[in-house]
C-alpha cells in the first residue's frame, strides 16, 4: 500500500500513554518519532487501510509484555501485535493511535530437545534460523512459508501459515504444542503440553493459532519436530493444458503417493520466470508441475509419479538424479512470486484453497477472470494440497487497472467458495477478506467466532478491527 507521511498525533492523552508505557520499559524499548513509527504502519497486503501508530513498543521479554497490555488496558488503549511484517493480509497493520508491539526483539531460541522431539522458542525467532539450528541436532522442523528468511515463528502461529512442504507435513498449527500467551489484560496464561501426547480440557492452543493476535500475545511456544529426512529428489513435468497438469494432480494423490512437494506454476508464471530469469522452459509449456520426495528411495518414487505424469499427457518429464539438480528445476517455483510482480510493478496475491479434485476448475475460472477484466494473472499453487495463489498483476498507478485488479481478487474468491473452497489456506483474513470470511462462515458462525474474541478480549483492545 502507498502512503504519504503522517504525523503521530502529540496531544495529552498520548503524551500520558508514552508516560506511562516508559515507567515499566526501557527508553530504546519505546518509539514515538513518526518518521520511525510510520514503517510499522503496513505489512505487504495491497489494498488495506491502516492507522497512524501512538508509539511502537518492541519488548525483550515476558514481563514487558504485559506491561504493556496492562496499560493499554487501563488507558483503553488498541495495540496491534507485529512480527516482520511479511503478512499479505493487512492482519499487521496499524490502527490509528495504536500500540504497535513489535516482538521482533523476543528471538531466542530457549531449548532443543532431540528427546522430546521439541523446541521452545520466543515469538521473534526468525523461520529459517529456527529451522538451521534444529538440523544440527538431526531434528526438522517442516513448516516453511515463502518468506521463511524473514518470517517469525510469532507470525507462522498468527497467520497458520503453511509452504511448500504441506502436502506431506502440514500446516504450522500440527507443530505448536503449546503457547505461553499474554491475555489482554496482561496476565500469562499457559496452554497445551510439551509431551508427545495430552488431552486435558479444550484445545486452547489450537485455537490461538491462526487467530491474528486478536486474542492474546504469544511469547513462547513449543514447537513439534520431527527426524530430519533425506535429501529430497524433484521431478519437473512439462503440460500442454492445465487440464492435463491437474489431472496428473489427481492420479497422483490418488494412487496413493506422498510427495514431500507438489508445485504447480500455470503457463503466465512460466512465461513471467523465463522473461526474468532466462531459465530456458518452453514457450510452449501451458503448466509445469513439480515434483519431490525425501523417502529412503526418492528415484523410485520419481519414477512411478513421472509414469503417472505421462499418462496424463505430460509432454516431458525430467527427474533429477542428485541434489543439485533438484535445486535447480525448484529455482523456477520459487523466482514465480518475483517474477510476476516485474510484468506490471504491483500484485495481489491471493489465496484460495480449493479440493484438488476441483484445482483444473479453478485454473480454468482464473484464467476466465483474467480475460474478463483485461488483467496478467498467474497462478501458482501449492497443487497437492489443492491451495492456489492466483496472483495479480497491475500497475498501481492506474487508477482503472486497480479497480479491476481488485474486482478480479474478489470473483477470484467467490470461484473458491462456488467450488468447496476457502477464501485462505495460509495467509489469513486480516483487513482484506473479512468480508469474505463473513461470507464463508455464515451469520452463525460470524456470531460465534466474535463471543470467543469477546470472552478473551472483552474491551476490544488486541487489534481491532481485523478478521470480522
Amino acid at each position: 500500500m502507498i502512503m504519504s507521511r503522517i504525523e503521530a498525533p502529540r496531544d495529552q492523552d498520548t503524551g500520558t500513554l508514552v508516560d506511562r508505557l516508559l515507567a515499566g520499559l526501557p527508553a530504546e524499548a519505546v518509539v514515538t518519532d513518526p518518521d520511525v513509527t510510520v514503517a510499522y504502519a503496513n505489512d505487504m497486503a495491497s489494498f488495506c487501510p491502516s492507522g497512524t501508530p501512538a508509539v511502537v513498543v518492541l519488548p525483550r521479554t515476558v514481563e514487558q509484555v504485559q506491561h504493556v497490555m496492562r496499560v493499554a488496558t487501563e488507558l483503553r488503549v488498541p495495540v496491534v501485535p507485529q512480527g516482520a511484517r511479511t503478512g499479505l493480509s493487512g492482519a499487521a497493520n496499524a490502527s490509528e493511535g495504536c500500540v504497535v508491539l513489535s516482538l521482533v526483539k523476543m528471538d531466542r531460541i530457549l531449548e532443543i530437545s532431540p528427546v522430546d522431539r521439541i523446541a521452545v522458542v520466543e515469538p521473534g525467532v526468525i523461520n529459517a534460523t529456527l529451522s538451521r539450528a534444529v538440523n544440527e541436532h538431526g531434528l526438522y522442523y517442516p513448516p516453511d512459508p515463502s518468506s521463511w528468511e524473514m518470517c517469525t515463528i510469532g507470525g507462522n502461529i498468527g497467520t497458520a501459515s503453511g509452504g511448500l512442504c504441506c502436502v506431506k507435513y502440514g500446516v504450522t498449527a500440527e507443530y505448536v504444542l503449546g503457547l505461553d500467551v499474554v491475555l489482554a489484560d496482561g496476565r500469562l496464561m499457559s496452554t497445551g503440553r510439551r509431551t508427545a501426547k495430552g488431552v486435558a480440557g479444550y484445545d486452547l492452543t489450537r485455537l490461538f493459532v491462526g487467530s491474528e493476535g486478536s486474542l492474546g500475545i504469544v511469547v513462547k511456544a513449543i514447537l513439534a519436530l520431527k527426524p530430519k529426512p533425506p535429501q529430497q529428489l524433484v521431478l519437473a513435468a512439462e503440460f500442454g493444458s492445465a487440464a492435463a497438469a491437474c489431472d496428473a494432480v489427481c492420479r497422483i494423490m490418488e494412487g496413493g503417493h506422498v510427495p514431500s512437494l507438489l508445485e504447480l506454476m500455470d503457463r503466465t508464471t512460466v512465461k513471467a520466470v523465463n522473461d526474468l530469469a532466462h531459465m530456458g522452459l518452453p514457450e510452449t509449456t501451458e503448466a509445469l508441475l513439480l515434483a519431490a520426495f525425501d523417502t529412503v528411495d526418492p528415484a523410485a518414487d520419481l519414477a512411478a509419479v513421472g509414469a503417472l505424469c505421462a499418462a496424463a499427457g505430460a509432454t516431458e518429464v525430467v527427474p533429477a538424479e542428485d541434489a543439485a539438480e533438484s535445486e535447480l528445476l525448484l529455482q523456477a517455483r520459487r523466482l514465480s512470486l518475483t517474477a510476476l510482480e516485474a510484468v506490471k510493478g504491483t500484485t495481489m496475491i491471493d489465496d484460495v484453497c480449493v479440493p484438488r479434485s476441483r484445482l483444473g476448475e479453478m485454473l480454468e475460472g482464473v484464467e476466465r477472470i483474467a480475460e474478463k477484466y483485461r488483467l496478467t494473472i498467474g497462478v501458482c499453487a501449492h497443487a497437492g494440497d489443492g491451495n492456489t495463489h492466483p496472483t495479480v498483476c497491475f500497475d498501481a498507478q492506474d487508477v482503472d487497472e486497480s479497480r479491476r485488479a481488485r474486482e478480479s481478487f474478489d470473483e477470484i474468491m467467490a470461484l473458491g467458495l462456488e467450488l468447496g473452497g476457502t477464501i485462505t489456506g495460509e495467509h489469513g483474513v486480516g483487513v482484506l477478506k473479512k468480508e469474505w470470511l463473513a461470507r464463508e462462515l455464515g451469520p452463525v458462525g460470524v456470531e460465534m467466532q466474535r463471543a470467543v474474541k469477546t470472552a478473551f478480549d472483552p474491551l476490544g483492545i488486541l487489534n481491532p478491527g481485523k478478521l470480522f
